[in-house]
């Protein structure tokens, strides 16, 4: 039976012999459904219509779709101390993509910072061998495809390496994630937020949504929140949810401005 793949999110959902009624990633208030009403398709019909683009990103491998389809979030790989990382995933997977990722020592890990870019995570971990797949548990209800690959964690931390951390930031989801990675890719570390921050147009900023379509600006308990958990990480570089969207140098300042300044502008002349 199918396992069908919402056009929207980019979901992947459990084996069905019909199409689902509704996609409930989609119907959340955080995502939406397609202008066109709810369409599905499959991750062999992504494979007919649809290629990956694989380039360097920063001195990292990035893996995304080469034209649009979905979210446009693209993987990660980070080779850290805790082992080869692929950060978030993709609806698709390919032969070309896998064999890239092998070439670079392969993927011990996968890493997914909140629901929306969940995708075809199983399919994902099982062309790289059944590799595990790290979530936070508070977004379990989020997972439309179970797995023995899947592993929750809990707690506002998990240490995987001396030199990388996930960290619940939440917000935009309860359980949204973000890596940090203390000492690579470049000198000062980087952060890779997901959407639990979004790095801004002008790339010098980041900003702080509960849904970024739908324009629902985040709780100010979660913004002050997210704050305090990020207070004790440095990090001279923040890499942003989809292709260049990074800023390179300065990232931590650029942070703690953000966070005063959507701070002033979501106050009532109190901050």
């Amino acid at each position: 039976m199918p396992m069908y793949i919402c056009n929207t999110c980019g979901t992947q959902h459990a084996e069905t012999s019909l199409a689902p009624a509704h996609c409930v990633i989609c119907e959340d208030e955080r995502q939406y459904v397609g202008w066109d009403g709810q369409i599905w398709t499959t991750h062999e019909a992504l494979r007919i219509k649809y290629d990956l683009r694989i380039e360097e990103e920063e001195g990292l491998l990035a893996i995304g779709f080469s034209s649009g389809f979905a979210i446009p979030q693209r993987m990660l790989l980070l080779p850290t101390d805790a082992g080869n990382i692929l950060w978030e995933s993709l609806s698709l997977v390919t032969d070309k993509a896998v064999a890239a990722l092998k070439a670079r020592g392969g993927v011990d890990k996968i890493v997914i910072s909140h629901p929306h870019f969940y995708a075809a995570m199983v399919e994902l971990s099982e062309a790289l061998g059944g590799v595990p797949i790290l979530l936070h548990a508070a977004d379990k209800a989020w997972v439309l495809r179970s797995s023995s690959h899947i592993q929750f964690w809990e707690g506002d931390e998990k240490t995987l390496s001396p030199n990388v951390t996930l960290i619940r930031c939440g917000g935009h989801f309860p359980g949204s994630t973000a890596l940090h990675w203390k000492n690579r890719p470049h000198a000062g570390g980087a952060l890779f937020p997901g959407d639990a921050m979004q790095v801004a147009s002008d790339r010098r900023h980041v900003s702080f949504m509960y849904s970024y379509p739908n324009y629902i600006p985040m709780k100010l308990c979660d913004v002050l929140a997210m704050r305090a958990r990020l207070e004790a990480y440095q990090y001279e570089d923040i890499f942003g949810f989809t292709w260049k969207r990074n800023i390179i140098g300065g990232a931590r300042a650029a942070t703690d401005a953000s966070f005063t300044r959507y701070l002033q502008a979501v106050s009532v002349d109190t901050i």
